[in-house]
Parts: C-alpha cells; structure tokens; sequence
C-alpha cells in the first residue's frame, strides 16, 4: 500500500474530488494547509494598509491505496491541479506499512476499502 498527499489549489479540488469519485476512490482526507514554495509571498491590503502575506492557502488530500492504483491516480491529480503556474503544488507518495480499522481490527488493504 502507498500514501498519497497532494498539495493543491483550492479553486482546483471539485474537478479533483469528481474525477477520484469516477475512478472509484470515495475515502480519502482533505484538510487546510498554508504555505510557501517557489510562489513566494505577495502584498495584500486590508482597509487601506498593506501588509505581506508570507504563506497561501493550499488543501492537502491524503489517501491510502493499492501501490497498482499509484501511477493512475497521480496522473489524475496532476491533470486536474495543473495551471501550469507557480504555486500548483506537490504531489508525495509514501510506503504504508499497515492500515488497521479501529471498529473491526480489519488489516491491511481490506482496512482501508
């Protein structure tokens, strides 16, 4: 099993989520993220005073998978999240050692489907 985390645009995410849906992959977390990268920081105005908005808000999906369903589902993630911009995001994949389902004590792949 992998884990997969992808940093991208929030604008981005309801083609993500759909496109994930129609691939059959219906668990996966999402959860608000700031940072900064290659975009850098920008200057914002608030009532009448700039100031420099040092990180930007990005969402983080992170979902644990078949390492066969890896390549398919990056390739996915990568064609919806591309603006071809700085700042689209990163995609890591990480080794899954063991996935247990509380409720049950299921491990392994079952775990997580």
């Amino acid at each position: 099993m992998k884990k997969i985390e992808a940093i991208v645009r929030p604008g981005v995410f309801p083609q993500i989520r759909q496109a994930l849906a129609q691939h059959g992959i219906d668990g996966f977390s999402v959860s608000e993220v700031a940072g900064i990268g290659n975009q850098e920081g920008r200057t914002g105005l608030f009532r009448g005073n700039k100031y420099e908005m040092e990180f930007h808000t990005k969402l983080k999906l992170e979902m644990v998978v078949d390492d066969s369903e890896v390549a398919a589902l990056t390739d996915l993630i990568v064609k919806y999240a591309s603006t071809g911009k700085v700042g689209d995001g990163k995609i890591f994949v990480y080794p899954v050692e063991e996935a247990i389902r509380i409720r049950t004590k299921e491990k392994g792949a079952v775990a997580v489907h």
